[in-house]
């Protein structure tokens, strides 16, 4: 795997999330970590607007601690087009199949 792009946002000062970007085959991979909330939804559709393909596209959810209900939703919005969630806890599998219901 390729690093392209790395950066951490700094979230109402003592919450921080970070997205990494890169290249894995044809895939563009964005392996997020911390505490994912609403500004982090912000900063991944500015991202995915470079993006020509959603199938092509990987969110890795490894090293995410916490999301809310917004990012939740953004992600049961991503897999609906074609983004793969990859590494998603059971927690945050849990919830989303149980706003699916």
């Amino acid at each position: 795997m390729q690093l392209r792009h790395s950066r951490d946002w700094d979230v109402a000062r003592s919450m921080t999330f970070r997205i990494e970007t890169a290249a894995r085959g044809g895939f563009t991979v964005f392996a997020l970590s911390g505490q994912i909330e609403k500004s982090a939804v912000v900063e991944l559709r500015r991202l995915f607007e470079c993006q020509t393909d959603y199938q092509e596209v990987v969110l890795d959810l490894k090293d995410v601690s916490v999301i809310d209900r917004e990012v939740m939703r953004f992600f049961l919005r991503c897999e609906a087009v074609g983004v793969k969630l990859e590494n998603c806890t059971p927690y945050i599998r849990e919830w989303m199949e149980r706003e699916r219901d």
